[in-house]
Formats: C-alpha cells, structure tokens, sequence
C-alpha cells in the first residue's frame, strides 16, 4: 500500500511547497542478487515479467529479475557485447519481441518467439550505425513500433555531440534527430505525442546541469518538433549535480526520472510539476525504472547496492497507476 511517511519543504520557483516522500521497499539486496553492478535496462513484457541486464555479472546477457532470477537472453555471438537498454513490444500479429540495446557495437538487437530458457528461434540486428553514440536507452512507440535511443559520451567538460537522439523505424532503418550536450533518459507519453529526453552538462569535471527536454512527437513518421525544457533540476529543486538516468511514464501521463547519486526517484506531472520523490532502500546510484507485475502497478527500480557496489541490487514500489509500457502491450 502505498503510503507517505514524510514530507520536505522546497522553494521552487520562488513558492514554498510541501513535496510528499514515499519509501521504496527491498526486493532483491545484496545476499538475494545475481545480478552485477552494472544493473541497468528496466523492461517489462506484457505478462508483468521484470527484466534487466548484467545477468551474473554478465554484460551480455538479459535476466528475467523477479526471484527466480533466470537467464532470458545472452549474446553468444559477439564476446564484446554490451547490454545497456531494454524495451519489449507486440507487433501487429501478438508476437513478443525485446530490443536490446547494445553500447559497445552501436546497434539494437531485436530476440523474438522465445524457446527454451535463454534460447529464442529468432534473434537478429535490427538497427545499427556506427554513427549511433551507444545506444545508451531505449523507448517505444508502440502503436507504430518505431523505436527511439538516446546515447552519451562522458566528458570533463561536455561540448553538443556528446549526447544524441535516433530513431529506427520498423524496417530497422536507423535516422538521427538531433545532438546534444550528454543525453541519457528518454521515454514516450501514453498518448504516443510527446517524447522526453534528459540532457546534462559536464564543466571541469563536474555535473552543472540537468534538464528533461519534451517535443511534439509524430509517432508514426518518427519526426519530432516544438522542443521545450520540461523540467530543468537547477530550478526544480537545486539538485542539477544529480544525474538523471533511466526515466519512465506511467498511464496517467506522470514521468518518473531516476536521479543517479541520490538515491530516489522524482515523479514529474504532465505539466511539470514535481508531485513526489519516491526514497529507496538498497540503492544509491539509480539507474532505471519500470513498472511490471500482474497488473503493471509496481515500480521497480535498479542499481548498485549501497552495502555490496559490487552487486546490482532492485527496489519496489507500489502505484496507483499502471505504467505505460505495460498497458500498450496488452493486445
């Protein structure tokens, strides 16, 4: 259930206003784990199931991440293979298909009609540049299946081109939108309309900013326009030296944006508004988010475990609402 334990008084944008705090429960520390400290890649299917990537410390492989904590996919083609982003999607015919998100070789690789466990009848590049930054994540449209990726390129002092945004459509064509200074997060509104995008900036050595962008988004043509500062963190609440990281949208339209360093999640209304701060209990340097479970309400949220760095622990938070993911893949 959820429930407020607290509050913090913030001036923002020169009003006071009292932000509720909600506490994030354990669901796999540091002695329950297999997962390494590169925990990253929050996903769901359309079953509820959890995933992530590092499975056994292994930067190629992708876990299904609720107890049982068992192999779903591993690259055994590529030995560099770097798993850093996953998205699940329906195609048009009710078949399950997963994009992963491979850093080291520019490319997203799309497994479908799972068989047996880590074992699928079909795997194959789907789209891949060597322009492509990373990818560092993904997001869906899912009504068009056009696929989004933002990268980075982490630099003392950050200059536009360390970050960028693309998009693949279903043919697996890959096209750039834009770059950036460093970009991270990025996510789709239920409404498929707008998308969002982090950006940060990097000044001797140091995080001095961090904003959300939104743009008006053609799902279907994969164009975007009208870009606008959604949120900037300076101005929010004083935390720009926090990292934004992994960021998801529920189905009421609210955007939860993981703040690295901080140990907590911001959840952000459609209109901007920071409405609460979501505290969690195993994990400190937050790298992504997604709801899943039997009805797409819980919030699970991964990292390195604050007691073992070197393991990749996941908290839980129960919701009101259903996230986004969950709810378009129930065709």
């Amino acid at each position: 259930m959820r429930r407020a334990l607290l509050s913090v008084s913030l001036v923002l944008a020169g009003v006071h206003a009292s932000v509720p705090i909600f506490n994030a429960q354990p669901y796999l520390g540091a002695n329950d784990t297999v997962f390494g400290a590169l925990i990253e890649g929050a996903a769901v299917d359309r079953h509820g199931n959890f995933y992530a990537v590092d499975y056994k410390d292994d930067k190629a492989a992708v876990g299904q991440a609720f107890m049982q904590q068992k192999l779903f996919f591993k690259d055994l083609e590529r030995a560099d293979t770097w798993f850093n982003a996953v998205r699940f999607n329906v195609d048009k015919n009710g078949v399950q298909e997963a994009y992963l998100g491979d850093v080291t070789n520019h490319r997203v690789v799309r497994v479908r009609d799972p068989g047996g466990e880590g074992q699928f009848a079909h795997s194959e590049v789907f789209c891949q540049s060597p322009d492509i930054l990373q990818p560092n994540d993904l997001a869906i449209a899912h009504t068009t299946g056009r696929v989004f990726l933002s990268g980075m390129r982490f630099t003392a002092n950050s200059v536009v081109g360390d970050g960028d945004l693309w998009t693949c459509d279903t043919m697996g064509t890959a096209t750039r939108l834009g770059v950036f200074y460093r970009t991270n997060g990025i996510e789709v509104s239920p409404d498929e309309k707008t998308l969002y995008l982090s950006e940060a900036i990097n000044q001797g050595g140091n995080v001095v900013s961090n904003v959300v962008h939104a743009y008006d988004l053609d799902a279907q043509a994969g164009t975007i326009c009208n870009g606008r500062v959604f949120v900037d963190f300076a101005q929010l609440d004083n935390s720009a030296s926090s990292d934004v990281d992994g960021m998801r949208t529920d189905s009421a339209g609210n955007l939860y944006v993981s703040r690295w360093g901080a140990g907590k999640i911001a959840k952000i209304s459609p209109a901007g508004a920071l409405l609460a701060y979501v505290h969690l209990a195993t994990i400190e340097k937050v790298t992504n988010l997604e709801f899943a479970g039997p009805s797409g309400r819980d919030l699970y949220a991964v990292g390195a475990c604050k007691d073992d760095p070197t393991k990749g622990c996941i908290d839980r938070y129960s919701s009101s609402a259903q996230g986004r993911a969950f709810c378009a893949q129930q065709v």
